[in-house]
């Protein structure tokens, strides 16, 4: 943001770096035979503006915390991204664009977090940049709450197209933004009515400024994008509000000044072709020499970096200077405060849902790690999220409890953007069941690594009445396989403190906490057995001598195996119990340890869980059996749905018998 009116634009120097980016652009897929030319063409003049004058950046400290955050949500014209990236001094060489789209290189076809500098999120799937964007305004009022407006004063821009428009996400999102008056949010909406299949009037005729209006957006009006001085002033408008988030509507020309093939849907997800891309140069006055960039483009640009620079030297002695400056780059670090799980509970003797016991975690955990924050899909009470630390995030009041509202979509989208920011471990909670809605964004927190906590209640048929709409039959295996994500199934309340120990202890990716609705009776272990959640997979039950079969389980079921286990042992088979809360975490274990638990001399093995055996022969073997779900649910009591489906420990007993 802006603190003294911009110079005049200096238009000869504009259009040099324009007309890079749009030749950038046009070569890179060329070069690649693929990609996205057209949006980046025609959203040129406007990038160049923000970044140049309104964007609070520093290339040279790409990671710098009170830059303003840039999000590129229509991520296919990521030759835009990289073409600014390049030009104003980040660490992209030439070289990268010129390797656009292929092996190795930090230009992928779509902008990758943590992949190529100065990305912020990970983009392509519409609508899923304008939730990160949302959650981004969120963290930033939330933090500038807590350590002041000298740390922490930044905007979020966000560039979206006529498919974020489209996609239920981006509405999610920006409806949660209107209620929650980001003021500091701007989303500028790329109008080039052309999608894929042809012009947006097929399929698409919203007005989407009153749609905005109607969410409590301000919404301002560009008529042409090549029109340098309206941008930059509603550029300028937008960066000075700070009551509502700002909507600008910005009619452009894909493709402009392609001669044959602008304003069509050609020029969105092909190459130009050699003759155009020629005839483009001609029109612009270019050389013909692919990736020529002028110098004077590059002049343009270099003030950046030396503003930037500044800008970290005056935020640095703020900052030396803070009376909370080492907390405050923990923070930032995703540290945790020392001590952070003393608080939390012991619930090795008590009977409770897993929900509950994750209630009692979650608000011993609020108490002594500021960083989370989170909130629940309009399910607080069902969820175990309505903790009673802090304030609410709204418009009076600016506290790490959220209310998503019945917007799963949106939600999950807008925590990864929390995750994204820094500064916070957030969490976003619904039904097993609505993982479905949450999907996209669950698995880009894992494509990003980002450390977004997702907890899952009401997790298999014990759910009940609600019947098999609601009986999440396939999620679990949804989850695991997923690259990168921790799924934790926690058998009592005591494995539930255990699973948020270790989801709090993990940065490096997001974890799944999959909770139960009914009780569940505390187990019996070993003294601190219990620990060992943490290594997924541990020896629950041991029989007095060694063991010829194993029960394997999850969550509610775990109570199963045990009684069928102890039928088992009184009929002198001894039988071993391992508690398996999560797959991941157990394959991460060393040799010795996952031989220890599961002996490979041990082939007759039974898992029992209420849900899709799918993915349990990696556990089991080929000479195991499965007790699952092979079908939907039903509607009835739990007792009576695990009693008609088979889930009792006479039928784990037995198939024990069969394997032996």
């Amino acid at each position: 943001m802006t603190t003294t009116p911009n110079p005049p634009i200096d238009t000869n120097a504009a259009w040099q770096v324009i007309n890079s980016i749009r030749v950038l652009s046009m070569d890179a897929v060329e070069a690649a035979q693929s990609g996205h030319p057209g949006t980046p063409m025609a959203l040129a003049p406007v990038g160049y503006l923000l970044w140049r004058r309104h964007l609070k950046h520093a290339p040279q400290h790409p990671d710098w915390p009170d830059r303003d955050r840039f999000i590129l949500s229509c991520g296919h014209a990521s030759m835009l991204l990289y073409s600014l990236l390049h030009l104003s001094g980040y660490d992209l060489p030439l070289d990268e664009i010129k390797n656009f789209r292929q092996w190795g290189s930090k230009t992928p076809g779509h902008p990758e977090r943590g992949h190529t500098v100065g990305v912020e999120t990970t983009t392509g799937p519409l609508g899923q940049g304008m939730g990160n964007a949302v959650g981004m305004a969120i963290a930033e009022r939330l933090l500038a709450s807590q350590f002041g407006a000298g740390l922490v004063n930044h905007r979020t821009w966000a560039f979206a197209s006529d498919g974020d428009m489209m996609e239920g996400v981006g509405s999610e999102a920006a409806s949660l933004a209107g209620h929650l008056q980001l003021g500091k949010l701007t989303v500028i909406y790329d109008d080039n009515h052309i999608t894929i299949d042809g012009h947006t009037e097929i399929a698409f005729t919203d007005d989407v400024g009153k749609r905005f209006e109607a969410y409590g957006w301000r919404v301002l009006h560009v008529t042409d994008g090549n029109n340098l001085e309206s941008i930059d002033a509603a550029l300028a408008d937008a960066a000075s509000q700070s009551a509502r988030p700002t909507l600008i509507r910005l009619r452009t020309i894909i493709g402009n000044p392609a001669p044959t093939k602008e304003d069509t849907p050609e020029a969105h997800g092909a190459p130009l072709g050699k003759d155009e891309v020629a005839r483009t140069k001609a029109i612009l006055h270019w050389p013909p020499d692919p990736f020529f960039v002028p110098d004077a483009a590059y002049a343009e640009m270099r003030p950046i970096a030396a503003a930037g620079n500044a800008l970290v030297r005056e935020w640095e002695d703020r900052l030396a200077s803070h009376v909370d400056a080492a907390t405050f780059r923990a923070r930032l670090a995703g540290e945790l405060p020392s001590g952070w799980d003393q608080t939390l509970p012991d619930l090795s003797k008590e009977s409770l849902a897993s929900r509950q016991a994750s209630l009692k975690a979650l608000e011993a955990l609020a108490k002594a790690v500021p960083a989370i924050m989170g909130g629940s899909a309009d399910l607080g009470g069902s969820n175990g999220t309505n903790i009673k630390v802090g304030e609410t995030f709204n418009t009076e009041t600016t506290g790490p409890r959220m209310h998503w509202g019945v917007r799963e979509h949106g939600m999950a989208a807008a925590v990864n953007g929390i995750a994204a920011h820094g500064g916070f471990r957030p969490y976003g909670a619904t039904f097993l069941i609505f993982l479905d809605y949450c999907k996209p964004s669950v698995r880009l927190s894992a494509l990003m690594k980002v450390p977004s906590i997702w907890i899952f209640t009401h997790d298999s048929i014990g759910l009940g009445e609600d019947g098999p709409t609601h009986q999440p039959i396939e999620q679990l295996a949804m989850l695991r396989s997923i690259p990168g994500m921790v799924t934790l199934r926690p058998a009592d309340a005591a494995e539930t403190i255990e699973s948020w120990r270790a989801a709090m202890s993990r940065t490096g990716g997001p974890v799944a906490l999959i909770l139960t609705r009914q009780k569940l009776a505390a187990l019996t272990r070993k003294a601190d057995g219990v620990r060992e959640t943490a290594r997924g997979a541990y020896i629950l039950v041991e029989p007095p001598v060694p063991p010829r079969a194993i029960v394997i389980a999850t969550g509610s079921e775990v109570q199963l195996a045990v009684k069928g286990a102890e039928i088992l042992n009184a009929d002198g088979i001894p039988t071993r119990v391992v508690s398996m809360p999560s797959w991941e975490l157990f394959e991460q274990q060393d040799v010795a340890w996952r031989e220890r638990v599961l002996p490979s001399s041990i082939t007759a093995r039974v898992a029992v869980e209420a849900a899709s055996p799918f993915g349990w022969c990696r556990w089991v073997g080929s000479n195991g059996t499965v007790i699952g779900m092979e079908h939907f649910g039903a509607s009835a009591p739990a007792d009576t749905l695990f009693s008609e489906f088979g889930f009792t420990p006479e039928r784990v007993a037995a198939a024990v018998r069969a394997l032996i």
